[in-house]
């Protein structure tokens, strides 16, 4: 596509640019902001404004129109999130330096209307990201940010390999002083790299420590030559030197021309290369014809849950509300846009008995009846959330007649807008894929981490491996699932961090064929570290045509302490919560039930996953499984339970009464239809429970 470049001048600006390239990307203008006149250096949240001086050199050495505003606003909303969680309050806010930047923008595209694209070299910062994709969003442009998450070791290597010549031009961090101004990042790496050793300083200087002017890079046409310099010291203390050059002349001067070859990470990092390789050996090896999973009748017994009305129940903070579709009262026709608004004025009310808003929901499951209607169902979908929507998993899956959609969701109350952390990358990068409908990576609330379903996307080209590949799709899911717990915990380093662990998985099957559920598990096996309560559902279809989705819900591992004591910083002191997993197994009569449990010792949170085989003593099995003592809290605080159950051929299936299981109040219940139900042990299952218990 074309593309803007968003351009400091400095070397993380310059070196995205040769990303762009490398992924076939064409540059056709170049926009900065900067202070007014007189003015060199602006104490700035969002912009590199020192080094303004010579932005016009470096647009010029890439021969491409350059486009200037003055940064009027100043950082009136300094929150992790920017604009409202409201759909009516998506927007910018006035006066705030954002604005300035969806004015340039604005501007530019105007005069260069095939641009779908703008260039950001955000490596490491959350607080860029999120105001310069919320620009982005409202424009209809796509942020190239092919630096984000990278290490940042690795990147000033590569730099430095590619040809990207830059000088430091500020300095503010322990350890660099006025004699590091003026010198190349070659002359500085040995020097980065000790400060980061010795107090853990950015080596890329992602943390403020220094600022950098671009000289050449293999897209500049023309070399800049600093002329005159001055120093400027702008506060000389003991801890840490603040001064920057200004530069008071240059020039452009001719060049040899450089190949623009970048280093591109790889597409799966060793363990799930690993993973990767395992089973292309083993889809080789297997010169069977695969069996298809074939599609079958719909149950109405549906594990005796009625199919009428939703379910609800709320548990201290916590609210599930369950199975919300239209009203079957009226079986008549009507078009999918209605029947989704339906769905969301049930949802509206649902959520206004419970006194709380689209706002607060952290994690919704959408069931539809055909992959074909993905797009309808989210241009509605995308009109009841602002920014920082829920995690979301989307699935097609045999609905009956005349369902095409069905919802479910968990809603969190939080007293105060920063107990919800979301991580919504919308951008194009090498790190994870970009969200493809309205809906967050991840949201935390109460240490719960809800990971929205990741299918096997190239991250830096948004596609689907191409021919499709089962060996790359089933790694690319976990590494996604990983990477995006991974930049939550490192940004919430501040806090103490978290290591993060799983407490029920869910791997979305396509019924094309047999043999992905049994590599999905094999993989699984691999890659998933410990005994994490599993699920392989096989299912109608998934987005983009995919073969598998993953689905994690994690906790961070952290607890609070009984006396709620809070630390000499005035943070609530918290517990380390190592996790507990437990399985059960035993046979009553001709049933066959199976119970995995993951719950953390100082944490109520809690999941399990309760499978099971034939019915007929159901009444001794819900009695066992309640007195079971590994399932007993989890039975009693359960929030929400979706029914994972196989359609069958018989119309009348004597499917268990599962609601026996909850002596007072009964989770909020949605029933879900699937084509093959199965356990890391390759069992195969004919109904599988999966409570979520607060």
């Amino acid at each position: 596509m074309k593309y803007i470049a968003l351009i400091s001048g400095g070397k993380d600006s310059c070196y995205n640019l040769l990303h762009c390239h490398k992924n076939g990307h064409g540059l056709v203008a170049a926009a900065s902001l900067g202070p007014e006149p007189g003015k060199e250096e602006l104490d700035s949240y969002l912009y590199q404004t020192v080094g303004q001086d010579a932005i016009e050199f470096v647009a010029r050495a890439l021969d491409i129109p350059l486009y200037r505003r003055v940064i009027s606003g100043t950082a009136l909303v300094q929150d992790s999130e920017y604009g409202g969680r409201d759909a009516r309050e998506r927007g910018g806010v006035d006066g705030d330096e954002t604005e300035d930047l969806y004015a340039l923008l604005a501007h530019v595209k105007s005069q260069h209307p095939d641009a779908r694209g703008v260039s950001v070299g955000a490596i490491l910062s959350n607080y860029q990201r999120v105001r310069v994709e919320h620009v982005c969003q409202r424009l209809s442009l796509t942020p190239l940010s092919y630096l984000w998450q990278r290490d940042q070791a690795e990147l000033l290597s590569e730099m430095i390999a590619c040809g990207v010549e830059a000088v430091l031009i500020k300095v503010a961090g322990i350890g660099l002083t006025t004699k590091h101004l003026g010198k190349t990042l070659a002359e500085m790496q040995p020097t980065l790299t000790t400060l980061n050793t010795l107090y853990g300083s950015h080596i890329c200087g992602e943390g403020g420590e220094y600022e950098t002017l671009t000289l050449d890079c293999p897209l500049f046409k023309r070399r800049i030559t600093l002329i005159e310099t001055e120093t400027v010291i702008h506060s000389d203390s003991d801890f840490a030197t603040v001064a920057f050059l200004r530069i008071r002349g240059a020039s452009l001067e001719p060049k040899t021309e450089q190949a623009a070859d970048p280093a591109v990470p790889p597409l799966l990092d060793p363990p799930y290369l690993q993973a990767a390789e395992y089973i292309q050996a083993g889809l080789i090896n297997n010169g069977q014809t695969p069996g298809r999973i074939q599609p079958q009748m719909y149950s109405k017994r549906a594990l005796g849950i009625e199919l009428v009305a939703p379910t609800s129940r709320h548990l201290d903070n916590w609210i599930s509300i369950g199975n919300i579709h239209r009203d079957l009262r009226d079986a008549s026709d009507m078009p999918l846009e209605n029947e989704v608004r339906e769905c969301f004025h049930i949802l509206q009310r649902c959520l206004s008995e419970h006194s709380v808003s689209f706002s607060h929901i952290a994690n919704m499951n959408v069931f539809i009846s055909s992959m074909e209607d993905f797009a309808s169902i989210n241009a509605v979908y995308a009109t009841y959330f602002g920014v920082s929507p829920p995690a979301r998993a989307c699935v097609a899956v045999d609905l009956p007649h005349p369902l095409r959609v069905t919802l479910d969701c968990t809603i969190y109350a939080e007293q105060k807008a920063d107990d919800r952390k979301a991580l919504h990358v919308q951008g194009m990068s090498y790190w994870a894929p970009a969200n493809i409908g309205p809906y967050s990576q991840a949201i935390v609330v109460n240490e719960r981490v809800f990971v929205s379903g990741q299918i096997g996307l190239v991250p830096s080209s948004m596609s689907m491996p191409s021919p499709q590949n089962l060996a790359t799709e089933i790694p690319l899911v976990s590494q996604h699932s990983d990477r995006i717990v991974k930049a939550l915990s490192s940004s919430s380093a501040g806090a103490g961090g978290w290591d993060g662990h799983a407490q029920v998985i869910l791997y979305w099957v396509t019924d094309v064929e047999e043999r992905h559920i049994s590599y999905s598990i094999a993989a699984a096996k691999r890659l998933d570290r410990d005994a994490t309560p599993t699920l392989f559902l096989a299912v109608r279809g998934l987005p983009k045509d995919a073969l598998i989705e993953k689905q994690v819900l994690y906790h961070t591992g952290r607890g609070f302490s009984a006396e709620d004591e809070e630390g000499d910083d005035g943070d609530t002191a918290h517990l380390s919560c190592p996790p507990i997993y437990s399985t059960e197994s035993f046979v009553e009569g001709d049933t066959e039930v199976r119970s995995e449990v993951s719950h953390l010792q100082h944490a109520t949170a809690s999941a399990a996953v309760i499978c099971g085989k034939g019915s007929s003593n159901w009444a001794n099995v819900s009695h066992r499984l309640k007195a079971s003592a590994h399932l007993e809290d989890r039975l009693t605080r359960a929030l929400s339970m979706r029914l994972f159950y196989k359609v069958t051929t018989t119309a009348e299936a004597d499917l268990p009464p599962v609601q026996s299981l909850f002596d007072s109040s009964s989770p909020a219940v949605t029933p879900v239809p699937c084509r093959c139900i199965r356990t890391r042990d390759q069992s195969d299952w004919e109904y599988a429970l999966c409570i979520l218990s607060a």
